[in-house]
């Protein structure tokens, strides 16, 4: 695969724009949510996810299709799946806001994973951080107040389920090509919904049919976002731009909900995005001290 030459300022506008697009996805998806079945949104939005990822890799260089780590590749589309339908039910019952909130503590949750995983040691810095994330997203979840939600838990689920992800990733990113883990992702997300789409599905109406395609679109569209932003910049450069994605939900949830994030969850969204920032902070000094060991 022929490497791409750095271009920082481009790699931050393809990911801004790839926050953008997911914000609309999951304003889409609450939406839907209300009126169909979750399994069923997501099948329709992984069944397009996968026709566009075999386009992509068919015309890929070389074997895209074949996997040197086919178990790894299933663990990781089984943990993408899971985050995403379980982030759905979390956000039928949130705000746009909180939802999102809660979703940023995947960064943090990478460090802790880090640990059994790959077993990278974790400073005292590090753990300072996310022990901050975490009191953030306690604020924002609130538990045994009235201002708890259940459907708060959906949303750490998914988070950890994408951390999990994300630490897969890391190693299989030497063996395998982007497009290959795209596709191998879609794949079994697409089957593994099918299995479950006969216990939750409904015929849907035409304007449902034509959100839900659009859905599909965008989530892939996002996806290579990411993948065409990362092999022009940096992953520590680019990992704050993802909170970026807040005000884009914010906006989505007043105009389509008319909902407003509470000022609890601006506080806990205050503190998890500086322990995020930090977090990353601290990987950017990492890697830059293990480049120049070497």
């Amino acid at each position: 695969m022929v490497s791409q030459p750095d271009n920082p300022l481009r790699g931050i506008a393809l990911s801004s724009c790839a926050c953008a697009v997911f914000a609309i996805a999951d304003t889409t998806s609450k939406y839907l949510s209300t009126s169909m079945p979750i399994v069923e949104i997501q099948w329709i939005r992984y069944v397009l996810f996968f026709v566009m990822a075999a386009i992509m890799a068919a015309r890929a260089p070389g074997h895209p299709l074949r996997a040197r780590n086919p178990k790894l590749q299933i663990v990781r589309g089984l943990c993408v799946t899971g985050s995403s339908v379980l982030f759905v039910y979390g956000i039928r019952e949130m705000t746009m806001a909180q939802a999102t909130t809660i979703s940023f503590l995947s960064p943090l949750l990478i460090t802790v994973l880090s640990i059994p995983l790959l077993h990278e040691i974790v400073g005292r810095r590090r753990w300072a951080a996310v022990l901050a994330g975490m009191i953030g997203m306690l604020i924002v979840v609130r538990p045994g107040t009235a201002g708890f939600q259940p459907a708060a838990l959906y949303g750490v689920a998914s988070s950890s389920c994408w951390a999990l992800a994300l630490i897969i990733t890391r190693g299989i990113a030497a063996s395998d090509a982007p497009q290959t883990t795209i596709f191998w992702s879609s794949l079994v997300g697409a089957v593994m919904l099918t299995i479950l789409l006969p216990f939750d599905a409904a015929w849907p109406t035409a304007w449902q049919l034509s959100l839900c395609l659009m859905l599909g679109v965008m989530s892939s569209a996002g996806q290579w976002l990411v993948v065409l932003a990362h092999r022009l910049a940096p992953a520590s450069l680019l990992a704050p731009i993802s909170y970026t994605q807040l005000p884009w939900v914010t906006i989505g949830g007043y105009l389509v909900f008319s909902n407003l994030p509470d000022r609890w969850t601006l506080v806990g969204a205050s503190i998890i995005i500086a322990s995020g920032l930090y977090t990353a902070h601290r990987e950017r000094i990492r890697a830059r001290a293990a480049r120049q060991a070497r």
